[in-house]
């Protein structure tokens, strides 16, 4: 049941004012990484916010500018003939994506293994510590948003850590995280649940005591104040001309160029793929349990992808950072996505000499908060706990995406979770028993093609001058594999002098093609 309005929004404001303050950065940090102008990736998370987040039906999941894109975004601006051409297939990817949501493509989520799904909530979690670790202690080498293992200056996830500890230290900027931290981890116990101050976000608190905390340092203590090379980076116009030059047209002369339509088909199926497995993690972390449409989403994306490619943004995809931001800070709807983008867009607009007061240090901290909460202990004992075929896809998924990054972890978790949906189908799914000419081979579940091997080895074992019951009754189907296994069973039957009994509804439903009538056979 819906909430009403004003119930949702007095828990959808307070976080939507965390989500843009995680947004800002990471929206910035993947422009910056896919060497596009750092102007479009506001761009797209405005779109992600205000446009995917009115045609989607998902109400905690928040789109944006991914950083699972930014290898395929750089490669393609680099390819092609200018931005604006890139931009073309931003758009042409988003109406594809139109295109998969009509053809019902969406449903493709629903076959991912739960264990796949955690692992990745995890292992995200677990990214989000070891790459904010190093912003915490003054070393912004990395771009803000990153998931690769390797990283563009030849380091990766742990020397970048090494280096920052060796080379990089900044007391301010460990102060300020430290003071951040503790603040979080603090409130989120100290939080009353009456009154007014229930309602106030820790990450703004957070930033207020980093704009704050910076600013004291530079009296009491000027060689531990941060530079504006540790402080947000919003791009400022000095006139609304100015502004408004920042945005930026597609060049449809492009549109016969086959570069441009390879990028729109990849962008539209990469971004599709982690913006499907995105949702279905975001619902996983929905405390209502709350479904969404996958092939709408699919259609939402798209639409934002248009817009996106229209005005000059990069490609949008649900992003499970600023998603699970969003869950955290206690969100009930959509309102929240819709706000935080109207909040990007007045701020940039408006404010955002202030905004690049911010330290990255502080947002550091809010990001290291939220990974903890996605990789608690908890969920490792939860998972171990139920057994080796649902801890090894999860453990895999976690090591595969912490050392590659997110979409090739994902594919190989995959591909680990689906091996042992496989193994469990190869169980066993016959019994065999024969006593004094009497037997029995029951079907205790569905029969596959997988289990043809194991039908003909039963079959194998009955002997001449018997009695046979095939017992199908707890089964809803049988593969014409199978089927046509026991069509030869039963035309030999007779010359071995078995007589063959069928029972069960899926037997009837399959006589057609069980060769009926057969001397000896019956159907019971």
């Amino acid at each position: 049941m819906a909430l009403p309005l004003f119930k949702t929004l007095r828990a959808d404001f307070p976080a939507s004012i965390v989500v843009f303050l995680v947004a800002l950065p990471l929206c910035l940090g993947v422009a910056l990484a896919s060497g596009a102008p750092l102007f479009s990736g506001v761009i797209a998370g405005i779109v992600g916010g205000i446009v995917v987040g009115g045609l989607s039906k998902s109400p905690l999941s928040v789109s944006g500018p991914a950083a699972g894109l930014t290898v395929i975004v750089f490669a393609a601006i680099e390819r092609l003939p200018s931005f604006e051409a890139f931009l073309l297939a931003v758009m042409l990817g988003g109406v594809l994506q139109v295109a998969l949501a009509a053809t019902r493509s969406g449903i493709a989520a629903e076959f991912v293994p739960s264990s796949v799904i955690t692992g990745m909530l995890a292992a995200i979690g677990i990214i989000l510590i070891l790459k904010q670790v190093p912003h915490a202690l003054g070393y912004d080498g990395d771009f803000e948003g990153s998931f690769q293992f390797t990283q563009e200056d030849g380091s990766n996830t742990f020397t970048a850590i090494v280096e920052a500890i060796q080379q990089h230290l900044s007391a301010g900027a460990i102060a300020i995280a430290a003071v951040s931290l503790a603040f979080l981890f603090w409130w989120d116990g100290a939080r009353p649940k009456e009154g007014p101050l229930r309602f106030v976000p820790g990450p703004l608190v957070v930033v207020l005591i980093g704009v704050g905390g910076n600013a004291l340092l530079g009296i009491v203590k000027p060689s531990w104040q941060l530079g504006a090379t540790h402080l947000v980076q919003v791009p400022i116009a000095r006139s609304f001309g100015e502004f408004t030059s920042f945005f930026s047209t597609p060049d449809f002369s492009q549109i016969g160029n086959a570069a441009v339509w390879t990028t729109a088909v990849t962008l539209a199926i990469v971004a599709s793929l982690e913006s499907l497995l995105s949702v279905k993690a975001v619902d996983e972390l929905d405390p209502q349990r709350r479904t969404t449409p996958k092939n709408w989403e699919m259609m939402a994306q798209g639409g934002g992808n248009i817009v996106s490619g229209l005005i000059g943004g990069l490609p949008v995809t649900s992003v499970i950072v600023r998603s699970s931001a969003n869950v955290d800070a206690g969100a009930k709807s959509k309102a929240s996505t819709m706000l935080h983008g109207a909040f990007l867009l007045l701020s940039v607009a408006l404010i955002p000499t202030l905004l690049n007061l911010i330290p990255l240090a502080a947002l550091a901290a809010v990001l290291i908060a939220t990974g903890y909460k996605l990789t608690k202990p908890k969920l490792f004992t939860e998972r171990y706990k139920q057994g080796w075929t649902q801890f090894v896809p999860f453990v895999v998924t976690i090591g595969a995406i912490l050392f590659t990054d997110l979409l090739i972890g994902i594919v190989i978790g995959l591909a680990v979770g689906f091996v042992f949906v496989i193994a469990r189908n190869f169980r066993s799914a016959i019994t065999f028993v024969c006593d004094d000419g009497d037997c029995l081979i029951r079907a205790r579940r569905n029969l596959y093609f997988i289990h043809k091997y194991e039908l003909q080895n039963e079959l194998a074992k009955v002997p001449d001058n018997s009695n046979l019951l095939i017992d199908l009754s707890s089964t809803s189907y049988v593969d014409l594999d199978n089927v046509d296994v026991i069509n030869a069973f039963i035309k030999g039957a007779e010359y071995r002098g078995i007589v063959v009994t069928v029972r069960g509804d899926v037997a009837e439903r399959s006589a057609p093609l069980i060769n009926a009538p057969i001397a000896g056979i019956r159907y019971a």
